[in-house]
């Protein structure tokens, strides 16, 4: 039983000690003399909320980032789009002749009904033969359109 208070007692010394620091003093977590320079705690909440602002600041760059992109790629997906759709008008349209890889053609429409042409907007004369210039295209080599810029008339 004194074996057992006895060593009770020297465990609790040991807290007592530990409570204290006794490593260096230039490592110490508090001052150890009047000339020490002063520790501050921490202000947890105020460095939360400096470390959210930043987080939310990088974020907030990254999806303005792919916003733009998402926007890049739906323009592409009306630009392709529309590319189709003149695609199957002019494959619908009239043509009396063999289209060849890197000219410039001009559809047309004449009475409800699409017409391929050579001859250009501007070349007509004041004899205009159709209603309407759809789109200059460009046959390209995979057998695709391009839509070429209207000319200014």
């Amino acid at each position: 039983m004194i074996c057992d208070l006895e060593l009770n007692l020297v465990m609790e010394e040991k807290k007592q000690v530990s409570e204290y620091y006794t490593g260096e003093q230039a490592f110490a977590p508090v001052p150890m003399h009047v000339g020490s320079a002063p520790i501050r705690a921490l202000d947890k909440g105020k460095l939360q909320a400096t470390a959210f602002e930043a987080m939310r600041h990088h974020a907030d760059q990254q999806v303005s980032m792919l916003r733009k992109q998402a926007e890049l790629l739906m323009q592409q997906v009306r630009e392709i789009e529309g590319r189709v759709a003149v695609s199957r008008q002019i494959y619908e349209a009239d043509f009396r002749f063999k289209p060849e890889v890197g000219n410039t053609y001009h559809l047309y429409e004449k009475e409800g009904r699409n017409i391929l042409s050579l001859i250009g907007p501007l070349e007509w004369g004041r004899s205009a033969k159709f209603e309407n210039h759809i789109a200059s295209v460009k046959l390209l080599g995979d057998k695709t359109w391009e839509v070429l810029p209207k000319a200014k008339t």
